[in-house]
């Protein structure tokens, strides 16, 4: 039988494994209705619509990969954090960001989430924004 830890990491690493496979459908099946996510240096969005639209958003301007991915689980399998690097490419200009040449980049980052009735409530992502702007020219 596997603990709360367990299944929560199992339900971290889909995510994650669904981000890598761009199957976006089968993240946002991982994430409640109401799940809140935390934008990198931005404000809160709330809601799988929400989410979807910052995904489409995304994938727009970013083809990106996590590798070395590291999932840590409280004992209550209620809170989680993963660290990973982040290797992408930029695609399209997103606003208010240097302009989108195909350049690549390298980018340690992390998240810490919370998990709600075997759902994803929370997703709160970090990364060195000013580390980003160096690696694609800004």
């Amino acid at each position: 039988m596997q603990s709360q830890g367990q299944n929560t990491e199992a339900l971290i690493r889909a995510y994650y494994d669904a981000f890598n496979a761009g199957d976006r459908p089968g993240m946002l099946a991982l994430l409640s209705d109401d799940v809140a996510h935390d934008v990198n240096q931005g404000g809160r969005q709330v809601g799988k619509e929400a989410f979807a639209q910052f995904m489409a958003h995304m994938d727009r301007c970013y083809a990106e990969q996590l590798v070395d991915i590291a999932i840590m689980v409280d004992a209550t399998g209620t809170r989680a954090a993963a660290e990973f690097v982040v290797k992408g490419k930029y695609l399209a200009t997103d606003e208010g960001l240097p302009e989108a040449k195909g350049q690549a980049y390298d980018l340690p980052a992390g998240a810490f989430l919370a998990v709600t009735g075997g759902k994803i409530s929370r997703v709160t992502t970090y990364y060195n924004l000013p580390e980003w702007m160096r690696q694609v020219g800004g």
